[in-house]
């Protein structure tokens, strides 16, 4: 297996496993530089890279800003430039920043963010749950179709079209789950007796929608499906729903600036590292951990 297939291969892993990454493909390089156009890395959420985008000191370049990018959900083209180099203007969709480490030369980075759709669990053998189903995945969703009612956790939203079959139940589960968007397929009147008699607190009853959808007048289950997943997306675009956390939701890692060169470098476990009179100092690189214990007089 080649590197790029090796490198596909691990992309599609992530995917599956609903990780968060920066995919950091090299687009452009001038030489001096170790890195060359198609040269690509992983940056996953606490900041281990996999694969090459050159030297040390450009892959902290890489790291801090895919980290930033993770952050934001936006894809960057990131322009690392050799201390010296003329001023690259700004422009939407970029930045740029300098590297006192290049020897010389300057590298370009596509920094792509690859987030997990949002999990929609559709909940009934309905032909409504069908439609959901069937019109949630166009839409970017991964949309989960299952009787199960306890197959709820880490779901963005959960949306109940069984027509009366286990929806206390459900509503109950994907409550204690933490999800944030529970729809319940009912007419107005039905939906407020499950509802009411689930004896809810103010905040769950904020999370339990019924009737769900936007108001379209909708007749048939396509048109039913499609007010509610209206209601959804503008819930995701607008309101900023998101999933429950998960294991792989950890805080961004930690950063210092490095007192040699000036570089922000995240602070993890191989990043070179210096404690001088209770003081921690973090390096871009072991050169300039060693020009600075130099300079202190320090091993």
């Amino acid at each position: 297996m080649t590197i790029s297939q090796q490198h596909a291969a691990r992309v599609s892993e992530l995917i599956a496993q609903r990780r968060r990454f920066v995919q950091a493909t090299v687009v452009r390089a001038q030489c001096p530089t170790s890195a060359r156009p198609g040269d690509a890395a992983i940056v996953l959420a606490d900041g281990t890279v996999e694969g090459f985008v050159g030297g040390q000191c450009a892959e902290e370049s890489v790291r801090t800003f895919a980290l930033a990018a993770l952050d934001s959900g936006e894809s960057t083209l990131l322009r690392i430039l050799p201390d010296g180099a003329d001023e690259f203007p700004e422009a939407p969709g970029s930045v740029t920043t300098v590297n006192p480490c290049l020897s010389g030369g300057a590298i370009e980075v596509f920094l792509d963010p690859k987030l997990p759709a949002a999990r929609i669990v559709v909940v009934g053998a309905t032909p409504i749950a069908d439609a959901l189903t069937q019109f949630g995945a166009p839409l970017g969703f991964s949309m989960d179709h299952t009787a199960d009612t306890s197959a709820v956790a880490g779901a963005t939203a959960v949306l109940i079209a069984s027509h009366g079959r286990a929806e206390e139940d459900t509503i109950r589960a994907a409550l204690d789950a933490g999800v944030d968007f529970i729809g319940l397929v009912a007419s107005r009147t039905r939906g407020a007796a499950v509802i009411d008699s689930l004896d809810l607190n103010i905040e769950e009853r904020r999370v339990v929608r019924s009737p769900v959808g936007i108001d379209i007048g909708a007749r048939t289950a396509e048109e039913i499906a499609v007010s509610i997943l209206a209601e959804l997306v503008r819930s995701v675009r607008v309101d900023g729903l998101a999933a429950p956390k998960g294991d792989d939701d950890q805080p961004r890692p930690s950063s210092a600036i490095d007192p040699v060169c000036g570089m922000e470098v995240t602070i993890g476990a191989d990043t070179a590292h210096l404690r001088h009179d209770g003081v921690d100092h973090w390096f871009c690189n072991a050169g300039c951990r060693a020009r600075h214990a130099e300079e202190l007089g320090v091993a």
